[in-house]
């Protein structure tokens, strides 16, 4: 993980699989009377029947991913969608180390090519820090409302727990804020905001921050208040239980990724002293002639532990946490 994860209490013993889905028709008295969910929400049984495809002709699975491994490939399909019908590519890389009197921080290269009429120029390139990227999803919040906007990773760093400047964490940054913009990049609404494109082609944006966007700011307020108030007043019973649904499973996410986290560390402090005693007993097996073969048997079997106990830390590390932490940030995006 990029950052050490927020504490997040336990909502306790009810597992997620106990609770009732918040749009079931079962009678619960926890629940309250039935919700009807909206016609729009409803889905023909015979759907589930059917062989579902994309756009593109790829078939897809329906069913549960055996892994995480999986998940991550599954979550990666839209990379690969409609690849020749695209008229926008985004890209995010080559991060910089930028030192002032008052601060030091890392700028990343947006490059951005597409054949769209709204841009002047088929290809740009711009440098942007990570409050840009802030930036941009909070206009993106503000002048569309009834979206769902792509999380970004989390700013707040823990002092002394994790170095903001190493290799590794902003090379892990980079890779969300690319993931960020490319979600966005497909999206059929949120790559045609004006916002977004003054993101990918403004030289300075800090001049159009606070002047160029002042008559769009206040419109996008206008707009959201506005909506937020129709959608206080007309809000259908679904959100209310989505939204009660959404608090438990984060709590259940939360409490899983500290768990996991606490998993790894406790592996790799393991694997530390595990890598200690592999020598420890191929020396004890040079010094006693007949007990040579199964002190080095025990070595090797302590070095087959060690190469499976960092691989199995390195799965968890590289494929499941960062797949947790994206469900815990979609869930604080839908709330």
């Amino acid at each position: 993980a990029a950052s050490a994860p927020k504490p997040l209490p336990s909502s306790g013993p009810k597992s997620l699989r106990e609770m009732p889905h918040p749009l079931a028709t079962s009678s619960s008295e926890e629940m309250g009377p039935a919700l009807t969910p909206s016609p729009d929400l409803l889905l023909p049984r015979s759907i589930a029947d059917k062989d579902l495809s994309l756009p593109n002709g790829t078939p897809v699975d329906t069913s549960s991913p055996a892994s995480s491994s999986s998940l991550l490939n599954r979550l990666q399909l839209d990379d690969d969608l409609d690849v020749e019908t695209r008229d926008l590519f985004v890209t995010v890389d080559d991060p910089k180390k930028h030192v002032c009197t008052m601060e030091t921080y890392i700028t990343y290269r947006v490059t951005t090519k597409t054949t769209r009429a709204e841009f002047d120029l088929p290809e740009y390139s711009v440098r942007r820090r990570y409050q840009d990227f802030d930036w941009l999803r909070n206009k993106l919040e503000e002048s569309q409302p009834t979206h769902l906007i792509p999380p970004l990773p989390e700013k707040f760093v823990v002092k002394g727990v994790v170095d903001r400047f190493s290799e590794e964490f902003v090379e892990t940054r980079r890779k969300a804020l690319d993931k960020f913009l490319k979600r966005i990049t497909d999206h059929p609404v949120l790559s045609f905001n004006e916002h977004f494109n003054v993101f990918l082609t403004a030289k300075d944006l800090n001049v159009y921050k606070k002047q160029g966007m002042a008559l769009l700011s206040k419109m996008g307020e206008s707009v959201k208040y506005v909506t937020g108030g129709y959608k206080l007043r007309s809000r259908p019973l679904e959100f209310a239980a989505i939204g009660d649904y959404l608090d438990t499973f984060s709590l259940k996410l939360g409490t899983i990724d500290r768990i996991a986290q606490r998993i790894i560390k406790e592996q790799l402090e393991y694997l530390v002293e595990l890598r200690e005693y592999g020598p420890v007993y191929s020396t004890w097996g040079g010094l006693e002639v007949e007990l040579s073969e199964p002190l080095e048997g025990v070595s090797a079997c302590i070095g087959n532990c060690c190469t499976a106990l960092e691989e199995l830390s390195e799965d968890m590390t590289e494929d499941f946490l960062p797949v947790l932490r994206e469900y815990i940030l979609y869930a604080e995006s839908m709330k």
